[in-house]
């Protein structure tokens, strides 16, 4: 019985490691578009001031458009930087803009969001 136990406990960790990656991966190019976790298409919004270090999305904005959000652990690379949020999450950012995700692209490959309202962009490389 304790060797089931320890490898539930030891599967659950693997799983939850594993998930962790998926809902954190870095930013990177896919295909020429910027992609974050699970390689969903990233967005700028035209509102936020390159450079500032903040995000003016927020509260309904950022349920249609979540934040790409970074962990403690995260690094900052060449263009890819990390700001802090309003509430104190960290968030990714793209050559100072900070990056979204578009709450209506449901799988890979998904540009939904591109122009919309003529303010939120896919970043290409």
């Amino acid at each position: 019985m304790k060797t089931i136990i320890k490898n539930l406990v030891i599967s659950f960790f693997i799983l939850s490691l594993s998930l962790t990656s998926n809902l954190f991966a870095n930013p990177k190019f896919d295909g020429g578009i910027l992609v974050g976790a699970k390689e969903m298409t990233l967005y700028t919004f035209d509102k936020d001031t390159k450079g500032s270090g903040k995000s003016v999305c927020n509260g309904d904005c950022a349920k249609n458009w979540p934040p790409y959000l970074a962990t403690d652990k995260d690094k900052a690379a060449e263009k890819f930087t990390i700001i802090t949020r309003d509430d104190g999450k960290k968030q990714w950012a793209f050559d100072g803009k900070p990056l979204y995700y578009w709450a209506k692209d449901t799988k890979k490959g998904d540009k939904t969001g591109d122009n919309v309202n003529n303010v939120w962009h896919i970043i290409k490389k």
